[in-house]
């Protein structure tokens, strides 16, 4: 699917077809092309409308490319990663989302399922000011949103780790270490989009390119401030996770030990009385307890309860118990 917006005359109208003309600065336009899940006919609007290079309108075409930012003649390509809400996973997903920011225009290529795409559209009607300052500011306002759709997602992320945390100490279930490495994986894979992301943001920032200004250079540092406190948040998620894995580890070897030490205690207890029964239990003359022929196996009972309470008492002085 196609959507072509035009800004001219102080007027942003939604167009179906690209007039070339729009693409010389000399007339005034400003143009948003924006490609959700485009068709491979779509896609010819990149090598043949534009004139990208084909190494940009190949990775463009790919299905996932991690965050990156190169300039080429007369535009910036730029890679960077949305949450994806369109994915039927549970977990944390994001998708990318291409850039071609030139003088006057900006396309944008993804799957379809960027929000922060879609949103724009809806009060770009409505709001002509979005398109009036240029495809740069607007490239701005898309990355700035993409960015801030992150905090929602990064925040249950939290709730997911504090719960885990929690059921380390109340309810360890053995499904627990594969729910912990299911919310490592995902963080991790956090990390490793939000890192080239935020250095992809810091060349904006520091206005390595002669199309930002410095008043676009000053909002991609704010850009860059939560960008960096994600990245923050995903290192010591990554740390926490580590943590609870360990503490999940040792609670589970220490209840071993304990059950080990009932075991061993309960074995220990049973070995004298099994020596006296064999003992007694022998069909040769032994020894007879004191009293009549009736009270032996009463005296016999006796002597093993003598037995089991004096070794309690014994590991109970030690602490061993």
């Amino acid at each position: 699917m196609v959507t072509i917006f035009v800004h001219r005359n102080g007027q942003t109208e939604k167009v179906t077809s690209i007039d070339r003309l729009w693409l010389n600065p000399a007339a005034g336009a400003y143009l948003w092309v924006d490609l959700a899940a485009p068709s491979i006919p779509e896609l010819l609007i990149l090598s043949e409308t534009f004139g990208f290079h084909p190494l940009s309108v190949e990775d463009a075409r790919a299905a996932l490319e991690y965050p990156k930012l190169e300039a080429y003649d007369g535009y910036l390509y730029a890679v960077l990663h949305g949450i994806d809400f369109g994915t039927s996973a549970s977990g944390f997903s994001t998708h990318d989302v291409d850039f071609f920011i030139g003088g006057t225009y900006l396309v944008t290529v993804h799957d379809g399922h960027s929000s922060s795409i879609l949103g724009l559209q809806a009060h770009i009607d409505r709001n002509h000011k979005i398109m009036a300052e240029g495809p740069v500011s607007l490239f701005h306002r898309l990355v700035d949103t993409m960015v801030d759709h992150y905090r929602p997602e990064v925040d249950k992320l939290e709730d997911r780790i504090d719960e885990l945390e929690k059921a380390v100490f109340e309810d360890p279930s053995p499904d627990l270490i594969r729910q912990m490495l299911s919310v490592k994986r995902e963080v991790s894979n956090l990390k490793r989009i939000l890192t080239p992301q935020r250095d992809v943001i810091t060349r904006l920032a520091r206005r390595d390119f002669v199309d930002i200004s410095t008043e676009l250079a000053f909002r991609f540092r704010d850009v860059y401030d939560h960008i960096v406190r994600l990245v923050d948040d995903a290192a010591l998620f990554h740390d926490r996770l580590t943590g609870i894995l360990e503490a999940h580890l040792t609670n589970v070897s220490n209840r071993l030990n304990e059950v080990m030490k009932v075991l061993t205690v309960m074995t220990t207890i049973f070995m004298p009385l099994t020596l006296l029964s064999g003992l007694w239990g022998m069909n040769i003359p032994l020894p007879r307890m004191p009293g009549s022929e009736d009270t032996q196996f009463l005296d016999l009972s006796v002597l093993m309860v003598v037995v089991v309470l004096s070794m309690l008492w014994i590991f109970r002085r030690k602490r061993w118990i």
